[in-house]
């Protein structure tokens, strides 16, 4: 991993994650940041499952993209924030469990892009299972810094 350019990633992360009203209202919290990592976990509960009553596919790719993206802002300048230009995700499992945890982390630090990952998976009786990856290709935006 790269050397650490802004020493309060950590508080610039979590301030940041604090303004997500998505997150909020997922009832999402993100208690790891560290440098080029963050887990994002998310209880299960019944506004965000599907019919089947596993969490919904969508809420599983908003907790992968934010762990990802919350990644790759660990890594940037403080002049600078990021944004997802583009992901792909499997499914590989149920989101059956009592929580989930979403694990990204940056593989490739960039100026300009920064390649991620993120792995989700659903806690069930103290076991995990790997229900889905996600890939994702993250913007820095030099100069501009979140409202």
């Amino acid at each position: 991993m790269t050397q650490i350019i802004d020493p309060h990633f950590a508080e610039r992360v979590s301030a940041s994650f604090a303004r997500q009203n998505a997150m909020e209202l997922i009832q999402a919290t993100m208690p790891v940041i560290e440098h080029g990592r963050t887990e994002i976990h998310l209880p299960h509960w019944t506004g965000v499952e599907q019919q089947h009553g596993f969490v919904h596919g969508g809420v599983v790719g908003m907790i992968a993209d934010s762990a990802a993206g919350y990644a790759a802002m660990t890594v940037v300048p403080e002049t600078a924030s990021v944004l997802t230009v583009e992901f792909k995700m499997n499914l590989v499992a149920p989101a059956d469990g009592e929580k989930l945890i979403a694990r990204g982390k940056v593989v490739r630090p960039g100026k300009t892009l920064i390649v991620t990952q993120a792995e989700v998976f659903a806690v069930k009786d103290g076991r995990e299972t790997l229900c889905a990856l996600m890939q994702q290709t993250i913007m820095v935006m030099h100069g501009k810094t979140e409202k």
